[in-house]
């Protein structure tokens, strides 16, 4: 049987990662609003499940390219895990009003758009992740996972919030800043994203040059 015919099991390690981080969505969604996103101790836990998702979406995606891992479900669950896991700590974030309502619709907007445009174009377009989007979810990563943590704010002040003191504060709109940078490289990498599609399309439907 050639390199070409191997035929790969769902069944391995980088697609029950994968399946992990899908069914980490609602325990991370719980811990981050339980009572209303006001306990610190739920907060690190919400942090924690957070930091898990992530380090397992490099490693899932390490695994499978180093060991030919590669599945049609991986390709399809692992963009809606990602998804998934991000768009609940917008959300999340959003309700206990760490992050402007805005903020978040503008971002899922185009995050599940762009996703949605991948799937359905997966057999005839292949995109390699560009510089941009690895920028931007790296951007996304950061300043989710800072803004997550109990860090004095505004109202959001008390108890072990304020254990932080002054350089919490300072933190939290560092962390602000960074989730600004992450906006904008979310929009301009959805925009290469379409206008990459829009070529590769192009370039497949050409007709063909006849020979001379």
């Amino acid at each position: 049987m050639s390199d070409t015919d191997r035929q790969v099991s769902n069944w391995n390690v980088p697609n029950a990662l994968t399946t992990l981080r899908i069914v980490m969505v609602p325990f991370f969604g719980w811990a981050l609003l339980h009572d209303g996103g006001d306990s610190t101790l739920w907060r690190w836990v919400a942090f924690a499940i957070f930091a898990v998702a992530m380090i397992t979406d490099k490693i899932d995606g390490d695994i499978a390219r180093k060991h030919d891992l590669v599945t049609d479900f991986g390709k399809i669950a692992d963009p809606i895990a990602d998804k998934a896991i991000t768009g609940m700590a917008f959300i999340g974030l959003s309700m206990v009003g760490d992050i402007w309502w805005w903020v978040t619709i503008v971002v899922l907007l185009r995050e599940w758009s762009v996703t949605a445009l991948r799937l359905s174009v997966l057999k005839d377009v292949v995109l390699a992740a560009s510089q941009s989007g690895k920028i931007k979810t790296t951007l996304q990563g950061v300043a989710l996972a800072g803004l997550l943590l109990p860090l004095p704010h505004g109202d959001a002040h008390g108890g072990a919030f304020d254990a932080w003191g002054v350089p919490g504060e300072v933190l939290f709109y560092a962390f602000q800043v960074v989730l600004a940078g992450a906006v904008a490289m979310t929009m301009w990498s959805g925009y290469e994203f379409f206008r990459d599609v829009a070529r590769a399309r192009r370039t497949t439907s050409a007709p063909a040059t006849p020979e001379r």
